[in-house]
């Protein structure tokens, strides 16, 4: 495999915050020629023409791909499988594919089952960034500075498909490591998915109870932080929870029991079971952001 930065022709189908913020990053380190997206969207298409994201477009995967160098599928979990089966006839012999998918064993199955000849050139992947907003408007190229990328190749994935993945990241500022697909989907689970699906149940809750207007209107700087991501792509994160359904339900069981606790705490005036709760979270919150230091 040749397959070496820069890259001669890179194609991104689903060019939107994650897609569209490589691209960025990749066009301003100068190492891609071409970069040819796909989309069913044609004003998003057209928007990330005039933005100077991406060169071209084609609303057809099959055309979109061809004889590109890497194609990134940026598309939510729910259509993996259908592009996948879209692409596999038409992609060129040497080209790597590679996904952003937040939820890894759907992709793999996905891929395992319509990417045919493909599969070893097939490097799973998950860039942990992103915002509260979507679409290429949102797209910037300092998305993925310092954040982590974690790929996870399977037994089937060909060695230097995976460096060559590891270096785009790389150039675009990211940190990459790589993982087992099951372990992911635990680790992402408890780290990404579960706060999500808390966000959007507190802000749910709170818009059916009856005095919901009084409520929000006094919310204060901790409301708004907490709840930031509630603001996040519905249909998104109604693919993710569906596709790592098991481990989801796992940390939120595990998550409720520890909920379940700490209200009988309050509810008994259990200050040193409180106290003791709200130091462990603030020290672990410490440790967190100093690893994100270094």
């Amino acid at each position: 495999m040749s397959t070496v930065l820069p890259l001669r022709r890179l194609c991104i189908v689903g060019v939107g915050l994650i897609g569209g913020s490589l691209a960025r990053a990749l066009r301003l380190a100068g190492q891609v020629d071409e970069i040819v997206g796909c989309g069913r969207g044609l004003d998003n298409l057209q928007r990330a023409v005039s933005l100077g994201v991406i060169d071209r477009y084609d609303t057809d995967p099959a055309r979109a791909v061809a004889d590109a160098d890497v194609v990134l599928l940026a598309v939510p979990l729910g259509a993996m499988e259908s592009v996948m089966q879209a692409i596999a006839p038409a992609l060129d012999e040497n080209t790597i594919v590679t996904d952003g998918g937040s939820a890894k064993a759907s992709v793999v199955a996905a891929a395992r089952a319509r990417l045919g000849a493909a599969l070893p050139r097939f490097v799973p992947g998950h860039p942990i960034a992103g915002t509260e907003n979507s679409g290429v408007e949102a797209s910037f190229p300092d998305l993925y500075r310092g954040r982590r990328v974690i790929l996870t190749p399977i037994d089937e994935t060909e060695a230097a498909a995976v460096d060559a993945v590891q270096s785009m990241w790389e150039v675009a500022g990211a940190r990459v490591s790589r993982m087992e697909v099951a372990h992911h989907d635990e680790v992402l689970a408890a780290t990404s998915h579960m706060p999500h699906v808390l966000a959007f149940a507190l802000v749910d809750a709170l818009s059916r109870w009856s005095d919901r207007d009084e409520i929000f209107a006094y919310a204060a700087g901790g409301f708004r932080d907490f709840t930031r991501i509630a603001s996040s792509d519905p249909l998104m994160w109604r693919d993710i929870c569906l596709a790592n359904h098991v481990s989801v339900v796992d940390a939120l069981e595990r998550y409720t029991a520890d909920l379940s606790a700490m209200t009988d705490a309050v509810r008994r005036q259990d200050g040193e079971a409180l106290e003791r709760a709200f130091r462990n979270a603030g020290d672990a919150r410490q440790r967190f952001l100093a690893m994100l230091e270094n």
